[in-house]
């Protein structure tokens, strides 16, 4: 939802955290029923699960009803972060995959993995193939939030940092190939 709107930068702006963190909640919302849609026309089965109820839309998040609908082959989208404020979506996307019994988290972002240093600002940044969890908590490499990267260590769940702006990169990554890291045990 952050490129709709992002909580903690209305926030920044003098407007309630809890407000700022609903409304970007609201704005994950859209684009998981913009996913759907494109997925659908692709002719893949498709279901927008909401964190907060929204019954015209999409599907309240009960877990079980989520996991037989991944049983059938369908594809989740899991929307609305964990419907709770002060939580980002890098840490409900670490519940949902703890919740399923997924075998990794996949993040795609604007960078082609986890750097020692922010890449846009450091030419000489170096990139992580693999990273433990406790050293990307130690040095603050800004993998996701140190919620969230707690979780898939917890849970023992991989955390793969790729790029989205690399066309046909997500099936490339989804495939063990491609340039990635891996954070981990």
């Amino acid at each position: 939802g952050g490129n709709i709107f992002r909580g903690l930068s209305g926030s920044a702006q003098g407007m309630e955290r809890t407000t700022a963190d609903y409304m970007g909640m609201l704005a994950t919302v859209m684009n998981a029923l913009g996913m759907q849609s494109a997925l659908e026309q692709l002719g893949i089965h498709t279901r927008v699960i909401s964190a907060i109820p929204m019954d015209q839309v999409c599907e309240p998040y009960i877990r079980r009803r989520a996991v037989r609908h991944l049983e059938k082959k369908r594809v989740c989208i899991f929307a609305a972060g964990t419907g709770n404020p002060y939580f980002t979506t890098d840490t409900a996307a670490t519940l949902r995959a703890s919740e399923m019994g997924c075998e990794g988290v996949f993040k795609g972002t604007k960078v082609d993995g986890v750097y020692d240093k922010d890449p846009k600002k450091f030419p000489d940044a170096k990139r992580y193939q693999t990273v433990s969890y406790d050293e990307a908590l130690e040095k603050n490499l800004g993998v996701m939030d140190a919620t969230a990267i707690a979780l898939a260590r917890d849970n023992k769940l991989p955390i793969i940092v790729f790029s989205l702006d690399e066309p046909g990169g997500f099936r490339t990554i989804l495939g063990g190939r491609g340039t990635y890291t891996r954070v981990q045990g």
